[in-house]
């Protein structure tokens, strides 16, 4: 045994004589159960098994999650947003959509699709007999990026964490990517998403299928017959 493990080892046993002689002085005759509740939660991106025993944590919940971005200066986008605009939906859902980043819309409400693009992913969850309190909705990015271009490499670094922390807490059975952006984010792939989609796909161990976004189906109504063909496999895997 190396002797840093072998002197931490030490430590850490007397650090628990010393709790376990102290519960005696105070008059308990057996130790006493702790509840999770009295643990912090755990830091974005670290689980409770990551962190040293004098560093207990409990696994955040989405709402502690949330609260754990407010405030958020990790990327320029901070500098022009006017709300953080972080996911909304069933904690439990088993199905959660990703898109790229929040519009003008989105930025003032703090809700992800809002807007006639909203209103249309509303309409496509309705023919599928869902609705927004049966699915997640969130963004790979949760700030809005300046007259709605792509987000930089480094605004995705900064941001992505804390999708992968939403889908921990979540543990959806399937993701569906809406939109270029958000399909070749995850996928860390360039192809187009005309190719991309159909096609099922895994992200963070997750069945992802790509589709194309509402806005582009407002553009290109043609392009509602492949997302209703992508969405007829996504509920065809969810009823298997």
């Amino acid at each position: 045994m190396p002797d840093k493990v072998y002197h931490e080892c030490r430590q850490l046993i007397a650090q628990g004589r010393a709790v376990l002689e102290d519960l005696q002085d105070w008059g308990f005759s057996t130790v006493p159960a702790f509840s999770d509740e009295l643990l912090p939660p755990c830091p974005v991106g670290q689980s409770p098994e990551q962190a040293m025993p004098a560093q207990s944590c409990r696994p955040v919940s989405l709402d502690e999650l949330e609260a754990q971005l407010q405030g958020c200066s990790r990327c320029p986008l901070c500098e022009k947003r006017r709300n953080i605009v972080f996911g909304v939906g069933n904690p439990q859902a088993d199905l959660v959509l990703v898109g790229e980043a929040p519009g003008r819309e989105e930025d003032e409400k703090g809700f992800p699709f809002v807007g006639e693009a909203g209103r249309l992913l509303d309409r496509i969850l309705f023919a599928l007999q869902l609705s927004r309190q049966d699915v997640y909705i969130c963004n790979v990015i949760k700030c809005r990026p300046p007259n709605n271009r792509d987000p930089q490499p480094d605004e995705i670094a900064s941001c992505e964490q804390f999708l992968k922390a939403q889908l921990a807490i979540i543990r959806p059975r399937l993701i569906v990517t809406l939109g270029r952006f958000a399909a070749q984010t995850l996928l860390q792939s360039k192809d187009p998403i005309g190719r991309l989609r159909g096609h099922w796909h895994e992200y963070q161990g997750i069945p992802l299928m790509p589709t194309y976004h509402p806005a582009y189906l407002l553009r290109n109504p043609a392009g509602k017959r492949d997302v209703w063909e992508d969405m007829k496999q996504v509920m065809h895997r969810l009823s298997g």
